[in-house]
This record gives structure tokens, sequence and C-alpha cells, in this order.
């Protein structure tokens, strides 16, 4: 079989910019609009890890869309002194995880890989978010490869070496791509991303309404390494899929062959909403900075473990625990509102 034409680079590998945005809408947000933003303008002055010294960023490049001048300035205003570029653009809401390209290298350089997005099955359907992944493309002014088919960067964690984790719940749910067999999708991402093995897990947390994103349960660290999360004990409501998880992660092999090392941070176990709803948080969607390590937390009482683990996991890099009670009351967390582009 001849070697794939695009590699999607690990997260670990160098960028050049992380791409994101300001949450803009305030018929979303609600009265967690001004919460949202004052945790995502600290999750970004982490990513861009100013020297105060020199003035000058450590990490890396901050390439923000906003939409409407509202947003344009309170962006403005909130990141000044952090080297960010405020673009005006439109979009439905955050979750460039999602709508972006996901950025890959060819024999030509870096190109963006741009998929369709139906807002996550259909659930959220919001005007703008379609064509995000072009406006970004553009943007960062590399080629745009348009594939015709429903992709999440959220649904997939890569390796860097052709290997790449994600949930049966999603990639093979009916609501995206009906069509598609799981060897077509295989297929498709072998050919778009470089996957040449796929690592399936089955499902993804309780009430995630992205039917089981991966980068909620499961990541690599490393050339051959996944991190996952340990259940709280028997009452987190999460308990027995965590377990079946760490099972299928130790019985799987990646695209070189290796058996995977699996390492386990603790579960955060119930966190529920203002109506006593169980919600989807975890520390497993912490974003890797060229400088920084971002985890999420909820106000659990393994809040600093989780963090102490993720750090010991990229001993290279500073990790810095930051609130995401407000902004996961959108949906998601740090990983799923930025985009990395990775250097040429």
């Amino acid at each position: 079989m001849s070697k794939p034409s695009f590699l999607q680079p690990a997260e670990w590998a160098r960028h050049s910019a992380v791409w994101s945005a300001w949450p803009s809408h305030a018929d979303l947000w609600l009265e967690d609009l001004e919460p949202a933003r004052a945790e995502v303008a600290a999750l970004f002055s982490a990513i861009a890890d100013v020297d105060p010294k020199t003035g000058n960023p450590r990490g890396e490049r901050l390439r923000i869309l906003a939409c409407g001048d509202e947003a344009v300035a309170s962006a403005t205003a909130a990141l000044q002194g952090k080297g960010a570029e405020i673009i005006p653009a439109t979009f439905g809401d955050i979750w460039f995880r999602d709508t972006a390209p996901i950025f890959v290298h060819g024999a030509q350089g870096l190109a963006a890989a741009c998929f369709r997005f139906n807002g996550w099955g259909g659930k959220y359907v919001l005007d703008g978010d379609d064509q995000v992944a072009a406006q970004v493309a553009a943007k960062a002014g590399v080629p745009a490869l348009r594939n015709d088919w429903v992709l999440e960067g959220g649904s997939l964690d890569v390796d860097g070496e052709g290997c790449a984790l994600t949930t049966r719940q999603c990639l093979l749910n009916p609501n995206r791509n009906p069509d598609l067999t799981q060897g077509d999708i295989e297929r498709n991402l072998r050919d778009s991303l470089g996957i040449e093995s796929l690592v399936w897990i089955n499902e993804g947390l309780l009430n995630d309404h992205t039917d089981g994103h991966v980068d909620n349960i499961a990541r690599f660290v490393a050339p051959g390494v996944v991190a996952c999360m340990e259940p709280a004990g028997s009452d987190d409501p999460n308990a027995q899929a965590l377990k079946d998880i760490i099972a299928t992660l130790k019985t799987a092999r990646d695209a070189k062959g290796r058996k995977l090392e699996i390492m386990t941070i603790p579960s955060p176990g119930a966190v529920t909403d203002e109506d006593g709803e169980i919600i989807p948080a975890n520390p497993m969607n912490f974003y890797i900075g060229n400088s920084t390590v971002v985890v999420p937390l909820y106000d659990s009482a393994s809040d600093d473990a989780a963090v102490e683990a993720i750090g010991k996991l990229f001993p290279g890099r500073r990790t810095v625990g930051l609130s995401a009670r407000a902004v996961i009351t959108g949906g998601g967390s740090f990983h799923c509102i930025t985009q990395q582009q990775p250097e040429v």
C-alpha cells in the first residue's frame, strides 16, 4: 500500500499558531457570556505565555475570530498585551476543534483538511458554523482540501505517526454519514489525514451531545502512550464506560504495531449543572500548547490530582489548571474551542 499523501501531526508538535473564537452571541450564552469570556481569556493568556520581562509570547500566536462589533471590541480589550490577532468573522459558536479545518502536512507543505459540519448530527445547527473551515483556511493562507463527508476534529486524537483514537458512538453514528460503512470511513481517514491504524472505542461520556467525542475520554500524550480516566468510584456516572475504555486500550496496537502504554488520570466523578443534571466534565479536554498544557477544572475534589497527573506526562511544558465551569455550559471545554496550526 502506498504512503498517504497527507499526515495530521500530533498536538505536541510545534505550532505556529492556535485558532479559536471569542464567545460572541449573547443569545447562546445568556448569563454565562461574560463568565465564559473570562475563562476563555485565561485560556488564551496561558497559551500565549507572555514573558513578563520582554512582553513577548513564549507559547504560540493567538488567531482569534470574533463575530460582530461588540465581540471584536470585547476580545481586543480582554486580550490586549497577549499578542493576539482579532479577526472579524462570521460563525455560530466557538467550538473550533470541530468547525475549523484540521491542518495536515503534505508534499507541498501545510494544507487545511476541510470537512462538512452538520451541527453534531443535526442537534445544534447554527448559521455560519459550516463556513468556519473555509474562512480559517483562507486566513491561514494555505490550500483548502475539501472532503465531502462529515467529520469533527474532536472525534479523533492522533499520535502523528499514523494512528488515531476514535469512538464508534460518533464516527459510526447514522446522524453523521449514514451512507458510509466503517471501511469507507477508515479509507477516507487514511486519504485525508494519513491515519493508517484506528483504535475504536465504543462509547464516550454520559450526556455528551457530541455523541462520544474521544477528546473527552482518551488522548495520545506521546507515540505509543495514551492517557484516559480512572473512575472516581462506584458512584462515578461513567464508571463502567471508563473501565471499558481502559480495557479496549490495553488490547490495542498502534500503526507501528506497538502495544499502547496506558496512563490514567483521575475522573472528576459526578459533576452537575444548576438543574442537577450530569454534565460531561472531564480533565481530558486539555490543550497541548508549545509551552503550556492547559487543563480544564470543574471544582471537583480531583482537580489538583488531575493537573498533577497530566503535568507528569509533559515534563518539558508547564501545566496550568483553569476553571471551565462557565465554558462547559456551552457544551464543551478548552480542547473543543482550539485548533492548532502546526509549523511548516
